[in-house]
């Protein structure tokens, strides 16, 4: 198994043999719980989908609790696919937890990005301030986003204001600073994407 569902439980910090502090993510991995094995003779490609997080089956269709049942697993909230290593034997109902990264020095870590609405370029881009004396009304507002002559146009690609965060992102080879798999916890150097007790996928770096 080359991933695990986890949830971004916040930041913190851990010091190395040296003294340093090295500052940390804390990510809850698991325990993620096989919901269905696809193949490709039956589906046309091959994939494990994991489940992970307690839901209510009161709150659960009918169609979806026929589905856990089939996997005798109780509904869970998140579903995702993940790619199985070859000749890895996985059956329906297995319990995966953070002890499978045990040895992975680096995991990609993707989530959504924080919302932060609609934005000026300052906040969005990190653009600088306008003068800000003698009378100036310039401050925060855009500047020239063009020219006047040829090509007489605002060229693609240029900083604007607009819609800043809420975005699906990865943070690629991040390094795991310690595994607790007694309570199913990853920690790992640097930040990853999201808020607090946000979805996060993680996946080994290949």
């Amino acid at each position: 198994m080359n991933g695990l569902i986890g949830k971004k439980i916040g930041m913190t910090r851990v010091f190395n043999e040296d003294g340093r502090h090295i500052p940390v993510t804390v990510i809850e991995a698991g325990p993620c719980f096989v919901t269905q094995v696809k193949t490709a003779e039956k589906d046309g490609y091959g994939a494990v989908q994991l489940g992970f997080g307690g839901r209510k089956a009161s709150r659960t269709t009918m169609p979806m609790q026929g589905h856990f049942r089939q996997a005798g697993v109780e509904p869970v909230h998140i579903m995702r696919e993940f790619v199985a290593d070859e000749g890895e034997e996985i059956a329906l109902g297995d319990s995966i937890n953070v002890s499978i990264l045990e040895g992975v020095e680096r995991v990609d870590v993707t989530g959504v990005t924080k919302g932060r609405g609609f934005t000026g370029r300052i906040k969005r881009w990190n653009q600088h301030r306008g003068p800000d004396g003698h009378g100036s009304k310039n401050v925060r507002m855009s500047g020239s986003i063009g020219m006047h002559t040829k090509p007489g146009r605002v060229l693609k690609n240029t900083h604007m204001s607009g819609q800043y965060g809420n975005k699906r992102e990865t943070k690629k080879n991040l390094t795991i600073v310690r595994i607790d798999s007694e309570r199913n916890l990853l920690l790992v150097k640097g930040s990853v994407p999201g808020s607090k007790n946000g979805l996060v996928l993680i996946r080994v770096s290949g």
